[in-house]
Formats: C-alpha cells, structure tokens, sequence
C-alpha cells in the first residue's frame, strides 16, 4: 500500500500503555504494521503530546529514557513540524469542519503530510476531511485497510 497512514497520539499511548488491556494489542498491531508497510506519518504536536502523557499521566508511566528512545525511532517517519502552513491550514479547519483547536492542527498536519487515513478515535469514523479519512483503529484493522507487507 503505498498510502500513508497519520497516527494521533492517543495510539501511541495506548501502544505503551498495559493498563489498556483491550486497546493496547490493537494499538501494537496497527504500529507493527506501519513500520512494517513504512505507511506511517505523525507531527511534532503528536510526539509531544505522547511524551508528555507517559511520562507524567500513564500509571505506571515509562521512565523518561525510554519514552526518548521511542520518539526518536520516529523520526523516521519525518514528523510534519507545527509551522506557519499547518496553522493556516488548521484555521480552514476549524471554519469549514467545526473541529476543536487541537483536532484541527492534527488533521491540519495529515493533509500537508500527504497522508489519505488519519487514524484517530477522537474524530468521527469515516468521517472524510478534505483530503483526509478518519479511521478509527480499534474499529478496523490494518488488513482492513489492505496493507501490503
């Protein structure tokens, strides 16, 4: 498949987090595959937002090291940086899809990105923002989007 796939943060989490018995399995599934299918694409906002969360939020929380070292295996996927274009683009967001601030610089950043499937739970499943799908991920699995390993 050579569609790319934007991950929210909140899969990140639910990757690391073992208090999410049900969610986390589905969770390391869809990252297993993305970095298998090199399908995946995130921000900066999104790297932020998940070191902040488990390291402070998450009980137990990973020890910052660890959560480091994950961020910057990321890198990888090139995370899209939260600049000028992604502000715009956000601001038409918001005007055009009524999405909250945060929302709509995630969504802001998966169309810049390129990306056709913003996986999320966040949004409405099927919802389709300009350029975007939202799929939610604990809905739907990667086969389900027909990705080739």
């Amino acid at each position: 498949m050579s569609d790319k796939i934007f991950v929210d943060t909140n899969i990140l989490v639910y990757s690391r987090d073992a208090s999410e018995t049900e969610k986390q399995p589905q969770a390391m599934h869809w990252m297993r595959q993305l970095w298998t299918s090199k399908a995946g694409r995130l921000s900066f906002q999104v790297l932020q937002e998940f070191y902040s969360i488990v390291t402070t939020k998450l009980q137990p929380g990973m020890e910052p090291q660890k959560a480091r070292e994950d961020i910057e295996s990321l890198f990888v996927w090139n995370p899209i940086p939260v600049k000028a274009d992604v502000i715009k683009r956000a601001w038409q967001n918001i005007d055009k899809f009524q999405l909250s601030w945060w929302d709509s610089l995630i969504v802001s950043a998966a169309q810049i990105g390129g990306c056709t499937y913003l996986l999320t739970e966040d949004l409405q499943e099927n919802q389709i923002l300009g350029s975007v799908c939202v799929i939610n991920p604990f809905l739907n699995s990667p086969e389900s989007l027909d990705l080739q390993i």
